[in-house]
């Protein structure tokens, strides 16, 4: 969907389909009519916007075929569908039964990752809208934060140099964000402004997960000015909450039904916890870990809080928003990123593809409105 800023930028709405298991182009084709279609017409939007999701074999495939580009193209403005931005992040394999650690390889240490994200730039060009400003594209933040050593660091600044030189030859301007993440090299905006220092910031930037920084308990308008004195720009935003609960202790229970064995969930508590799953996280609750509220990286959807007692960092979502958009649009490229809605708790997962498309359509609805109350307009 598209807004327009009062300062008059155009700003672009989708949703990531990461949370579909397509990884061929006509599995992508077929995706667009079960699920993009509906959701754009339980929206009434004359224009959907997709974070769309290709895994590596077919980028390459997409990358190397003109016509195959020119058929995904058409298939997407034929069904009032666009692309500004691209998902980067995952290799492949994202929605495999079990995913953890594998999401973050290849990192930016590999060849294969630049290789990746050069085929999904050039991809990306072709679908643009014509009057769009720029696309972009969102991808891992360097590498999981072991092992990282001074050799790897200098391997993964040679290949962002490598994109940002290939980006600047593109026809049509793409920018790569890089997404901090819990438990990854980049986990924080301080380690963002410290780690990405150099970059070509023309065509290289910050993703902000807004899950991911609750789960950082960072402050969002503290985070945005540390990009803005670090001079780094964000180039795409993940609009997307967190799972919350004020005492674990008293709401292990409920916790529990969250632990799952396909994604990480890490999980930081105000006062210091910090582990690479939930169920780690239960492991120093009960050896004695301090009593302290938890953030779990777990994407839940924005409109439907999780049951009593424990809650989403959606309201944490609007204060982001509105930090990000209030005065001026310091985004134009914003991405609702549920991608667990398979794995949620039984009784809150759809069961079919109506109720899946059910639920996107009320998370983007439920994004809609709070861009509006912070005083964009539908295009």
């Amino acid at each position: 969907m598209r807004l327009r800023h009062r300062d008059g930028t155009l700003v672009h709405l989708s949703y990531c389909t990461n949370v579909h298991a397509a990884e061929d182009l006509e599995g992508i084709l077929a995706q667009l009519d079960t699920f993009a279609v509906p959701v754009r017409e339980r929206l009434n939007a004359d224009v959907l916007g997709l974070g769309l999701w290709l895994a590596a074999p077919v980028a390459g495939h997409l990358a190397r075929d003109a016509a195959a580009r020119h058929v995904l193209r058409r298939a997407l403005t034929e069904r009032g569908l666009e692309v500004v931005t691209l998902n980067g992040f995952p290799y492949a394999a994202f929605q495999s039964p079990v995913v953890k650690y594998d999401v973050y390889r290849p990192d930016w240490t590999d060849r294969r990752r630049l290789s990746y994200t050069l085929d999904l730039a050039r991809v990306l060009v072709s679908l643009l809208p014509d009057d769009a400003a720029h696309g972009s594209i969102s991808t891992l933040p360097l590498a999981w934060r072991t092992p990282w050593t001074v050799q790897r660091a200098d391997a993964a600044r040679r290949n962002l140099d490598a994109l940002a030189t290939e980006l600047a030859r593109l026809e049509r301007p793409v920018r790569v964000a890089l997404e901090p993440e819990p438990g990854c090299v980049v986990e924080t905006t301080t380690q963002a402004a410290a780690l990405l220092s150099g970059v070509d910031t023309e065509r290289v930037g910050v993703c902000v997960d807004l899950a991911h920084l609750a789960v950082a308990w960072e402050q969002p308008v503290d985070a945005l000015a540390r990009l803005a004195n670090a001079g780094l720009p964000i180039v795409k935003t993940q609009v997307s909450a967190a799972l919350e609960s004020a005492d674990p202790h008293a709401d292990a229970e409920a916790l529990g039904r969250y632990v799952e064995p396909r994604f990480l969930h890490q999980t930081r508590g105000r006062a210091g916890l910090s582990t690479d799953d939930l169920d780690e996280a239960f492991e120093a609750l009960e050896t004695g870990s301090a009593p302290q509220p938890w953030r779990v990286h777990y994407h839940v959807p924005l409109h439907a809080e999780p049951e009593p007692p424990l809650r989403s960092t959606v309201d944490f979502l609007g204060t982001a928003l509105e930090a990000l958009l209030s005065d001026r649009a310091r985004c134009d490229h914003l991405d609702v990123e549920t991608y667990t809605w398979h794995v949620l708790p039984e009784g809150h997962r759809p069961d079919t593809d109506a109720r899946l498309a059910e639920g996107i359509a009320a998370e983007l609805a439920y994004a809609r409105e709070a861009l509006k109350a912070i005083g964009l307009k539908e295009e």
